[in-house]
């Protein structure tokens, strides 16, 4: 395992997407999930990503989109986000230290909070748009 550091630049994006993504596609709960709707994609997923964290973290703004859309119909609930945080949160832990590390926690958890909430609300609500 690498010695823990700060995450500064686009490299250190690309080694926590990378790694964390490697776990949630041989995950046994949420890996089927991702690849089944991935499929073949990883590589144009994992891009996106980069530019998701990058924009998020390092404030250089090369993610133009709408995070939520495509995971509004996923089948997923509260174990589904617990576990993906828990994924994320220790792989950022053993990697990252620092503001950054901290704050991609922070983010994390707050994203996953209010998806879980969308989804919860399109599944009782299948005619409204979220």
């Amino acid at each position: 395992m690498q010695a823990q550091t700060e995450i500064l630049t686009i490299d250190d994006i690309k080694l926590l997407v990378d790694t964390f993504y490697q776990r949630v596609q041989a995950d046994d709960l949420i890996g089927p999930i991702f690849n089944e709707r991935i499929e073949g994609r990883w590589p144009e997923h994992l891009e996106k990503m980069y530019r998701f964290w990058q924009t998020v973290l390092l404030s250089e703004h090369t993610y133009f989109g709408s995070p939520f859309p495509p995971h509004a119909k996923l089948p997923v609930d509260h174990q589904h986000f617990a576990h993906w945080l828990a994924l994320f949160s220790n792989t950022v832990d053993e990697l990252f230290t620092g503001e950054k590390a901290d704050e991609a926690k922070w983010r994390a958890g707050k994203m996953a909070e209010m998806f879980e909430f969308k989804i919860a609300y399109a599944k009782k609500n299948p005619l409204n748009i979220v």
